[in-house]
């Protein structure tokens, strides 16, 4: 009996133009959001914050979804190239000041895990939405519909966006910076989370200008 694939149990049909589509041809985008150091700031600003995301949150007339991601930084690679700086450096005391550098990182991490957070925002549209199209079952039921117009699927991409648009200026206003992902960082995105192993971030952080002299 032939295994089934992982694709069998998602129910994402495809994606394309920047837009996932589920099986049951309901249409999804992905906002990548920006982190606020919401502890440094002061208690006004604080407040101000809030209120602008009560406001935010107020003012939707559909659904969201936060996802928080954290995929873990592979550090090898720059200790790494710090120990080939070191290796060829000829100034003494250079080479020594990048070997005790090179150390103090190695021991940093030493024992932990180093992780990358990244947040989206998940904006949803489906096709009953949409005046004259019945409605696209199949969520938690088998009825689906079994095809996705070319007409239908542009007019609910144009609905799509408009709510992208609207959902990134209520964030922008509580300080954040937003870039809804295109196809390739889809793709990406969803292979990262069901290959969490392969899918390590390298992490390359600027080496001090002392020790490339």
């Amino acid at each position: 009996m032939p295994k089934a694939s992982t694709q069998q149990f998602l129910e994402i049909d495809q994606i394309r133009e920047g837009v996932i589509v589920l099986k049951n041809k309901a249409l999804r985008a992905v906002i990548m959001v920006s982190s606020l150091n919401f502890a440094l700031k002061s208690e006004e600003e604080q407040n101000a914050i809030i209120y602008q995301f009560q406001n935010f949150l107020n003012s939707l007339d559909f659904s969201l979804e936060i996802i928080v991601q954290s995929r873990i930084l592979n550090i090898t690679g720059y200790l790494d190239k710090l120990k080939e700086l070191e290796e060829k450096q000829e100034n003494e005391l250079i080479r020594i000041q990048t070997a005790e550098y090179r150390k103090f990182i190695k021991d940093l991490i030493a024992g932990r895990q180093i992780l990358s957070k990244n947040f989206f925002v998940v904006v949803p549209f489906t096709l009953i939405e949409i005046p004259g199209i019945k409605e696209a079952r199949g969520i938690f039921k088998k009825e689906r519909v079994e095809t996705l117009t070319e007409e239908q699927f542009q007019r609910a991409k144009s609905q799509l966006w408009q709510r992208i648009e609207f959902v990134a200026l209520g964030l922008r206003r509580c300080g954040l910076q937003c870039v809804p992902l295109n196809t390739s960082e889809l793709i990406e995105l969803f292979w990262s989370l069901y290959h969490p192993e392969e899918a390590e971030v390298g992490y390359y952080p600027e080496i001090p200008p002392e020790l490339i002299r």
